[in-house]
């Protein structure tokens, strides 16, 4: 089975966590936006929610699809936020940012009462870290701001190269105006650390370690589909 139809296998599963009149968040990403475009066929059919974006490509693509939208401001606390992963472990901790929105993503999936994540096999690791960890920072004192995460996660016993992520040459910039370091750290194994550290420079706007979020993933994979939880 190809990766798409494993990412269309687990939003299905998804979808039918969402109930008639929800909050939903709906997350940024190739996963969530399989969900998206089924989430629409049921409310072609009749499904009523009311949704937020995590980023403007899913805010497009809603709207392309005819999925009601609305705004955190409107609507400040949600029932459900489902969305993809770059990485998850067995305590659903995740790695998320590859797109560039984990800072809408994390905003929110913090307002919603329960966020499941829907992803493929090949998402699963033992530890987080394979996958690179995106880093939302100030582009006022970029190099400074690096130069205090390669001291911090050194401090750590964290290695590896933190590059500027670029798009189409120049630098990628999010939704919320701002750059993204990826550090290729390879393995994290204290993330809760970690986290607090990043936190700590001023710098750093947001980061992709998304700790104590998520309550159960959908994970398909050539055997089927398994839900993982947290007790």
């Amino acid at each position: 089975m190809d990766a798409r139809k494993l990412k269309i296998e687990a939003a299905a599963v998804a979808l039918t966590y969402v109930d008639d009149g929800m909050r939903l968040g709906i997350g940024t990403g190739s996963t969530a936006e399989e969900f998206v475009r089924l989430l629409a066929a049921k409310v072609a059919g009749g499904l009523t929610i009311i949704g937020v974006p995590t980023s403007e490509r899913t805010a497009q693509l809603c709207r392309e699809l005819g999925v009601s939208l609305t705004t955190l401001d409107e609507t400040p606390e949600l029932d459900l936020t489902i969305d993809g992963a770059d990485e998850l472990d067995g305590t659903l901790s995740l790695i998320k940012g590859g797109g560039g929105a984990l800072l809408r993503e994390k905003i929110v999936a913090a307002a919603s009462n329960k966020m499941i994540v829907i992803a493929d096999e090949t998402k699963v690791v033992e530890t987080l870290g394979r996958f690179p960890l995106p880093i939302e920072v100030n582009r006022f004192g970029l190099e400074a701001t690096k130069i205090a995460i390669i001291k911090a996660s050194a401090d750590l016993g964290l290695a590896g190269p933190i590059a500027l992520r670029l798009k189409e040459g120049e630098p990628f910039i999010t939704d919320g105006g701002h750059y993204i370091l990826d550090a290729s750290f390879g393995s994290i194994p204290d993330p809760k650390t970690l986290s607090c550290a990043l936190y700590a420079i001023p710098g750093v706007v947001e980061h992709g370690l998304f700790l104590g979020l998520a309550s159960a993933a959908i994970i398909a994979g050539v055997d089927g589909i398994r839900t993982l939880t947290v007790a």
